[in-house]
């Protein structure tokens, strides 16, 4: 983790971009803390708390891009072929089909805030070949969301960031879920109560 953060330290904005893109993919990089680090950097003023945003989102959406394109190239063959590299094996491939089967798209709002779940979503969606347009909308906007929450609360922590991390890890992964889930649940109500058309 130590090098992590000092990459982000020494090459700050290319450093975030690249990183969140390998840890989205699947390499074992702690994004969450990265995000908290780079809210305590922009809150010691050593980043700019827009520039650090967007770098965020754009590693976010790269990486998230990378997995959903070798799910939609690879199919079925994720677990045999990316296994090895990204530690799937078949049973957790099974498991994230099944959550993307019961939430479709909308699991990847809720995937950002479940580690180990986000780049296997994007695969599990790929393969099952989701339309780059539907698939879109909700990583980006789920890129947003999760990148904007962590470096938000690393930025308002300060110099708390550190002793906080740990808690924070758990406990906003639950509240965003929380959160994502409500909004979704908004959204499929104003759909069931909107008047059907009449031909």
């Amino acid at each position: 983790m130590e090098t992590t953060l000092a990459w982000i330290h020494d090459y700050e904005y290319p450093a975030i971009v690249l990183l969140l893109m390998l840890g989205i993919i699947g390499l074992p990089i702690p994004d969450e803390t990265l995000l908290l680090f780079v809210g305590y950097l922009s809150f010691k003023g050593e980043l700019s708390t827009p520039l650090s945003l967007s770098a965020a989102v754009l590693g976010s959406a790269c990486g998230i891009t990378i997995s959903y394109g070798l799910g939609h190239l690879l199919g079925a063959r994720v677990p045999t072929t990316l296994g090895p590299w990204l530690h799937i094996n078949q049973t957790r491939f099974l498991t994230a089909r099944r959550w993307i089967n019961r939430w479709g798209k909308y699991g990847l709002l809720v995937a950002y805030f479940v580690p180990g779940l986000r780049h296997l979503s994007a695969l599990t969606l790929g393969a099952s070949g989701l339309h780059y347009s539907s698939f879109a909308i909700f990583a980006y906007t789920g890129a947003v969301v999760w990148s904007t929450t962590f470096i938000t609360v690393g930025y308002f922590l300060g110099e708390e960031w550190v002793a906080s991390s740990a808690t924070l890890h758990h406990t906003f992964r639950w509240i965003g879920i929380g959160a994502v889930m409500a909004v979704v649940g908004l959204v499929v109500v104003m759909l069931l109560r909107r008047p059907s058309r009449r031909s």
